[in-house]
């Protein structure tokens, strides 16, 4: 009796997926596993939340997504070539000589608002930006995605302050929480519970959604904000998503893949081994 092989995974999150390992496996490597459990919370933002047009980047009306956990470049990059920001040729070109994109992202790129890496400065960037957006009378909004490991930094609950005191509703924070950070799980490094109640005490909405579920996703970052309360989005997420024998291990923060290590992990997305939602 003959086995029919499973049905090659395709949706768009394998497809960010691939590109990031992908990126991983050129020169130098990259941030692997905090790259793979954004690609749900980028992917929504992208494709159902954010007014963004990909053949006008620059429109003077768009929205604005600001990488704080800048770290994760290379799964920014994996979207914005998915959303079409970014040709596949760029995707080919990291780690190379003669390639445009960085390990951290930089103005220049199509989609990149603003240089970002040193950890804790971009929920200040996203205050400067909201309060910019509320002189000019415009109803864009700005979204900054940070990482949990990041919330040890005094400047995120600086800015996280002064945007409760401004009334800020046009920021939108999401919070990459996928429990690991370079050195050991955030709770022991430094711990941040009871995060939410953090957030809510410095006057932010808060949501708490599974981070690998567009659904929840969309349903969240979509809703209209409280008048006057900017708004957090914790996303629960797996460090790694995507593949099984790195999910939630802290050596997946940095990876640079060999032939053999590049095949495993592509071997292992088009079988689909992961319970990602389209």
């Amino acid at each position: 009796m003959s086995v029919v092989p499973p049905p090659r995974a395709d949706t768009a999150a394998v497809r960010v997926r691939r590109r990031i390992v992908q990126m991983c496996g050129h020169g130098r490597g990259g941030h692997l596993g905090g790259s793979m459990s954004l690609v749900e919370i980028l992917l929504t933002l992208y494709q159902d939340v954010m007014r963004v047009d990909p053949t006008r980047p620059d429109d003077p009306d768009r929205d604005i997504l600001l990488l704080s956990k800048g770290h994760g470049a290379i799964g920014l990059y994996a979207v914005l070539a998915e959303c079409g920001f970014l040709p596949e040729s760029a995707i080919a070109a990291y780690g190379r000589p003669g390639g445009t994109l960085l390990a951290h992202p930089v103005p220049g790129t199509a989609g990149v608002e603003a240089p970002t890496g040193a950890l804790g400065h971009g929920l200040p960037l996203g205050v400067g930006y909201a309060l910019a957006m509320r002189l000019d009378g415009a109803e864009r909004r700005c979204f900054v995605v940070l990482g949990d490991g990041e919330l040890q930094e005094g400047s995120v609950w600086e800015a996280a302050m002064a945007a409760a005191a401004h009334r800020l509703d046009r920021i939108v924070a999401v919070v990459d929480r996928n429990g690991l950070q370079i050195t050991g799980p955030t709770e022991e490094v430094l711990a941040l519970e009871p995060l939410a109640a953090k957030w809510a005490s410095f006057g932010w909405t808060v949501r708490t959604v599974d981070g690998h579920d567009r659904n929840q996703l969309r349903a969240a970052l979509s809703e209209p904000p409280e008048p006057g309360r900017p708004t957090v989005v914790i996303a629960v997420t797996v460090k790694g998503k995507g593949l099984p024998y790195v999910e939630n291990q802290v050596h997946s923060h940095y990876a640079r893949l060999g032939e053999r290590q590049l095949a495993r992990a592509m071997a292992a997305l088009e079988r689909g081994d992961q319970a990602v939602r389209p």
